[in-house]
């Protein structure tokens, strides 16, 4: 059984979606979930899920072993960053050597970086009058948004678009992506 650790920072959509594709699962199981956000919604939707979520602050993160020892504790496999928006540390990329992967709402290199989330990134797209945007899965190193590009997939930014609907073309691409490319990566280890 591979198990599975899911980081968080927001209302965690991404998150019940990858729980959800693996509902049932008998060699994956999405174990835990952490957030630096102790009132994100990410831990109602574990609550629903029945999945352990825990918090740690951003010291906790920074500065301790309490999160490595936390994910050794409850025998994590593997990480997956979705909407986590802390800098992972380089004692859990030590750890986890190409066993974190992240999802990112837009082309990178384009778009990528600190400060660059979600519909901060859509609206540079639009802003930049990009005719494509889409999402890129990618393994996590010590940089935001530069590690090893796994995959990507691409949508159409049409004259006359919004922030928003741009948004919505990646939260369906995110959806529908995500956990099938997780379970490719996770059948690769």
């Amino acid at each position: 059984m591979m198990n599975i650790a899911i980081f968080a920072s927001g209302s965690g959509s991404n998150a019940e979606n990858i729980a959800n594709y693996f509902k049932g699962n008998k060699e994956v199981s999405i174990s835990l979930i952490i957030s630096n956000k102790k009132d994100a919604y990410v831990h109602e939707r574990a609550k629903k899920l029945g999945i352990k979520s825990v918090t740690f602050t951003k010291s906790e993160f920074e500065s301790t072993n309490h999160v490595l020892e936390y994910l050794k504790d409850h025998d994590i496999d593997f990480i997956v960053l979705a909407g986590y928006l802390l800098k992972v540390p380089e004692n859990i990329l030590l750890a986890y050597p190409h066993r974190i992967i992240n999802i990112h709402p837009a082309l990178l290199p384009k778009y990528g970086g600190r400060g660059m989330y979600g519909d901060n990134v859509h609206k540079a797209v639009v802003e930049a009058g990009e005719k494509e945007s889409g999402i890129t899965i990618h393994y996590v190193n010590e940089n935001y948004d530069e590690g090893a590009v796994i995959y990507q997939a691409k949508c159409a930014v049409l004259p006359g678009d919004t922030y928003e609907d741009v948004a919505k073309k990646v939260h369906t691409l995110e959806y529908t992506h995500f956990p099938v490319i997780i379970e490719d990566v996770l059948k690769s280890l």
